[in-house]
């Protein structure tokens, strides 16, 4: 996939983890971005690693629910980090 289609992905992955994990985070649309895009990264190791897949093209079932899972763990962490835990 192409830097754009990085971009795209983690920032709808980004707000699909923040959908999952609602709670307040700040920095807007530009960290949602980085956290789905860290997370895409993240989910594409965690299923090379663990489970022998490799992530697929855009529109690809398999690279979709990689980025949220890494997404969802980035962001768990990132509030752990932050102190932020789950409030609304």
């Amino acid at each position: 996939m192409g830097i754009i289609a990085w971009i795209v992905l983690g920032l709808i992955v980004g707000i699909i983890a923040k959908a999952i994990m609602p709670g307040r985070d700040g920095g807007g649309i530009i960290l949602t971005a980085v956290l789905g895009i860290v997370g895409g990264f993240l989910g594409g190791f965690i299923g090379r690693t663990l489970f022998n897949v490799n992530l697929g093209g855009f529109f690809d079932l398999r690279t979709w629910l990689l980025a949220i899972l890494g997404a969802v763990i980035v962001l768990g962490v990132f509030r752990l980090l932050r102190g932020n835990r789950s409030r609304s």
